[in-house]
């Protein structure tokens, strides 16, 4: 598709608000389209495509440009992502334009610096470089710069895999099993899932398929209770109360009654009626204390960076610097700590992000381990082998875009002696 001279000008000013980084990229979006409710869909695809491609490719695109102003941004993002030369842009950008872009298009990339090449702020790349290696780092970010797929999970405690692949593939959706996740779809494409009658009768779901191995790292049985402490807006509560095939008692507790008012009419299009929200002040509210030591099961996906999830939210590597992480590594111990106290003897406590860093994974499931010697660690590897997902894994869990295709995903678990 050829941009107007109209769509540029859009790319142009929708990037000026992005690149303010004064709130979430997609919520910003989302509020420019309800404002320009005049561009049709593929204008808006359009538009949103290359905003996105200059939020991920940011550091080469400046430096193709040699300027950071949202024009000259999008302008690369033309050239260097969607492939147009200075020719085929006539009559869109003027002839000083065209003359950067044929200039652009003819710039050797190789000789940049290893963060720039990685499309990553100077200070991520260092700590990468530091903890994998300069190959690794490189792979990592790589694969964070692909576009994402579309994961299902499929609900198994009302329909099987293989019923909900014919069903998708008789209406024309391409899907086939995901690799690890015994309730995984991948969908080939984006489809409009939500317009489905799978989707409009509760039988699947938008889960990624990291998140879906977190379910089943927890394990949790039938008839037990089990906490999803940073439940948000329910998705793995749903997946656990799948697992446990509607006997037992989930508790969904979040700081945010707003995210947890979205699980109801999820639970109910699913046919879950064992979730029980549970909003807290804080990790330490009375209302949680109530189920010390009395919960199987404990899953802690602790807010984080999201730093794995940046091939859907490139802007996080622009909006975090390295002091917010170290205040998210203090904030995830104490919510890890919290919860565990909600764990029963022989029961089994899981800590996870959807970060990359050491600092909010390891370092802080190390500090736990040296904190509380009354939780043994538990090799995730052995775990889900048990429940044959073939998945390479030592004693915790990593997930990587460029190896696993799902997010970034790091997880320890622990057993209450």
């Amino acid at each position: 598709m050829k941009p107007s001279v109209a769509l540029l000008d859009h790319v142009e000013t929708l990037l000026a608000e992005l690149l303010r980084f004064e709130r979430a990229a997609d919520q910003a979006v989302s509020a420019y389209f309800r404002t320009h409710r005049n561009l049709g869909q593929r204008d808006r695809a359009f538009v949103a495509e290359t905003a996105y491609a200059v939020l991920r490719r940011r550091r080469t695109l400046e430096a193709a440009a040699g300027s950071s102003a949202p024009r000259s941004l999008a302008i690369a993002a033309l050239a260097l992502v969607h492939g147009f030369s200075g020719r085929a842009l006539e009559g869109v950008l003027t002839e000083t334009e065209r003359a950067l872009v044929t200039r652009m298009r003819a710039t050797p990339m190789d000789g940049l610096a290893p963060a720039v090449r990685a499309e990553w702020p100077d200070w991520l790349w260092e700590r990468l470089d530091a903890a994998y290696g300069a190959d690794q780092a490189m792979k990592i970010a790589r694969g964070c710069l692909n576009a994402a797929p579309l994961d299902l999970r499929v609900n198994l405690a009302r329909i099987t895999r293989e019923e909900a692949l014919a069903q998708l593939a008789s209406r024309g959706f391409g899907g086939t099993p995901t690799p690890y996740a015994p309730s995984g779809i991948r969908l080939a494409g984006r489809p409009q899932i939500n317009r489905d009658p799978l989707f409009e009768q509760g039988l699947v779901e938008v889960q990624d398929e990291g998140s879906q191995l977190l379910a089943y790292l927890l394990g949790p049985r039938r008839g037990e209770m089990v906490a999803d402490f940073c439940a948000g807006a329910g998705g793995k509560s749903l997946a656990l109360a799948m697992l446990m095939r509607g006997a037992g008692r989930v508790y969904a507790i979040d700081v945010s009654a707003k995210r947890l008012s979205a699980l109801a009419p999820r639970a109910a299009r699913a046919g879950v009626s064992n979730i029980h929200p549970l909003a807290v002040a804080s990790e330490n509210d009375v209302r949680a204390k109530r189920l010390a030591r009395k919960i199987d099961r404990v899953l802690v996906d602790a807010p984080c960076s999201g730093f794995g999830t940046l091939r859907r939210n490139p802007d996080l590597k622009w909006r975090y610097g390295p002091e917010r992480i170290e205040a998210l590594g203090e904030q995830q111990f104490r919510i890890l700590e919290a919860a565990s106290g909600l764990v029963k003897q022989g029961g089994r406590l899981v800590y996870a992000t959807c970060s990359l860093l050491a600092a909010e994974n390891e370092a802080v499931a190390d500090r736990f381990a040296a904190a509380h010697p009354e939780f043994a660690a538990l090799s995730c590897g052995e775990l889900l082998a048990a429940q044959r997902i073939p998945i390479e894994s030592a004693e915790r869990l990593r997930l990587w875009p460029h190896e696993h295709g799902t997010d970034g995903f790091f997880a320890a678990a622990f057993e209450r002696r």
